[in-house]
């Protein structure tokens, strides 16, 4: 029985309550997501230890660099092609939409490219800053020709080539990476440059054939204007998102230096990625359900996919949040290099209770504004909170060192949620599972109870292996008794029914 099955079941007593399509798309983005579990996790265990403390450092701090500028200049292209995209191909224009996007990119990366390197001429960065920012340049311009592909990959419906191409970039990219750091001197730049040859490699694979279907039409200086008009505040909403998510590293590097900026970006890595990949699952795969239930089926349909998702995401995320800070100590060891374990594991838990929050919050509640086309709305809630994350920041890094800026990310965090949760409701009121989200929660602390008491042997391997199977498996006993998901009610009906097949027999 798949998760969607059980969610399904909560919401109605059906005999069969599988949804086919939701749980055929889940299916299809999996491998996308093993290979972000692999990729973010890999990454974290190889590159601290091939790298130094400082060097992995500034790796981190050039890849979030290159994010955020990606995010401010081409993520308002993408949202608008994977939200055009159902309606384009309705009214017999896809060819004009997918010319309109792909001259919008070459018009954008053209001088974005030229400007960079103009830059990187000009500027006074040491060597390695100076490597590491050119391939992180190259990057940016590859990975956004990719998202362009992938977004019209997945607004088709096609999750198998869109997860086949995302997969070889996600997991291309991090073998390059490593195999560039262990065999060259590129140091920093290493994982960098190996993230470009993967863009690069999978661009010439799949852009030629959307290329070919492109074509002109007299929509096209008028989709521009929408496509801006869309994209534009969800850009801008996402560049202080990602300052909520990211910007700390900037001010940990002024602070306390690039071995410290190091040691949190671990840490953060090991929580949050571990979140946003069950997340982005979730969201990613139900994104397109929702806007097409909308699109097609009207509001309820809608909120009746909503529904589920929000449940699924208290029963998957409540848990592994909660998991995660149990065993951070053992996972930090395991993962990550000796000279930063120590430091990255102390800020776990808070980075796990920030990364529960920003799920729910970007890819359940922003849903609301993005459904209702209010995007400069949930723009103008997510300026707020990174304002105020970086005010924290400021104030308690000096004080509090690390753990300062995990407690500032915590609140900055904290008070988005509720804003978006609140406000969105009056755009798209996305519906709060309470009944099933206590569930989950009453399930998470008896979770943690069985954690806390867990003993030891003393192995760190042997210790996490069996936390994590009786962290499973006391969640999913005591949710199964809760009937959280609805989980007893299809277990029951499921052997009522086999057992009725065989007295027929």
């Amino acid at each position: 029985m798949g998760p969607v099955a059980l969610l399904h079941g909560a919401a109605r007593a059906d005999p069969d309550p599988e949804p086919p399509m939701l749980n055929r798309h889940l299916l299809a983005y999996l491998p996308v997501y093993l290979a972000q579990a692999l990729v973010g996790f890999g990454s974290v265990v190889v590159f601290t230890r091939l790298l130094t403390p400082d060097a992995y450092g500034q790796y981190m701090l050039v890849l979030t660099g290159s994010a955020l500028i990606s995010t401010l200049i081409f993520t308002w292209l993408d949202a608008a092609v994977a939200r055009y995209h159902a309606r384009a191909s309705a009214r017999g224009r896809l060819g004009g939409h997918l010319f309109t996007a792909l001259t919008l990119f070459a018009m954008i990366a053209a001088p974005v490219g030229a400007l960079g390197v103009v830059l990187l001429l000009v500027l006074d960065l040491s060597p390695a800053l100076k490597t590491a920012s050119t391939y992180a340049l190259v990057y940016l311009l590859l990975r956004a020709g990719v998202m362009i592909a992938l977004e019209t990959r997945r607004a088709a419906g096609e999750a198998w080539r869109y997860s086949a191409l995302e997969t070889f970039s996600l997991a291309g990219g991090f073998a390059f990476g490593a195999a560039l750091t262990l065999f060259t001197d590129l140091g920093s730049a290493g994982p960098l440059a190996g993230l470009a040859l993967a863009s690069g490699l999978a661009l010439v694979f799949d852009l030629p054939a959307l290329a070919r279907k492109a074509k002109r039409d007299r929509a096209h200086s008028a989709r521009i204007t929408a496509f801006f008009a869309y994209g534009g505040p969800i850009a801008f909403s996402l560049i202080f998102e990602q300052l909520l998510t990211s910007g700390d590293r900037f001010l940990i590097a002024a602070y306390l230096g690039e071995a410290a900026t190091g040691a949190y970006s671990a840490g953060y890595a090991l929580a949050d990625r571990s979140l946003s990949i069950v997340f982005l699952w979730l969201g990613m795969t139900t994104g397109p359900l929702l806007i097409s239930a909308l699109e097609h089926e009207g509001r309820k349909a809608a909120q009746d996919v909503a529904r589920r998702t929000g449940a699924l995401m208290g029963a998957i995320g409540f848990p592994a949040a909660a998991g995660l800070a149990l065993i951070s100590p053992d996972l930090a060891r395991l993962m990550i290099g000796e000279e930063l374990a120590d430091s990255a594991a102390s800020i776990v838990p808070l980075i796990a209770l920030s990364g529960l929050m920003n799920g729910v919050m970007t890819h359940y509640f922003h849903t609301a504004y993005t459904l209702g086309r209010r995007t400069g709305s949930m723009a103008f809630i997510m300026t707020g909170s990174a304002v105020l994350n970086l005010a924290l920041n400021a104030l308690l890094i000096p004080l509090l060192g690390l753990h300062g800026a995990a407690w500032a990310t915590v609140v900055a965090y904290a008070i988005a949620l509720v804003a978006c949760a609140i406000h969105g409701r009056s755009i798209f009121p996305m519906p709060i599972p309470v009944r099933d989200w206590s569930k989950a929660a009453l399930a998470t602390a008896g979770m943690a109870v069985a954690l806390v008491y867990a003993p030891s042997t003393g192995l760190v391997i042997t210790d996490l292996v069996a936390q994590i199977a009786l962290g499973a498996l006391s969640y999913a006993v005591i949710l199964l008794a809760l009937d959280g998901l609805g989980a007893r009610r299809w277990l029951t009906l499921k052997i009522v029914e086999r057992l009725g097949r065989r007295a027929a027999a």
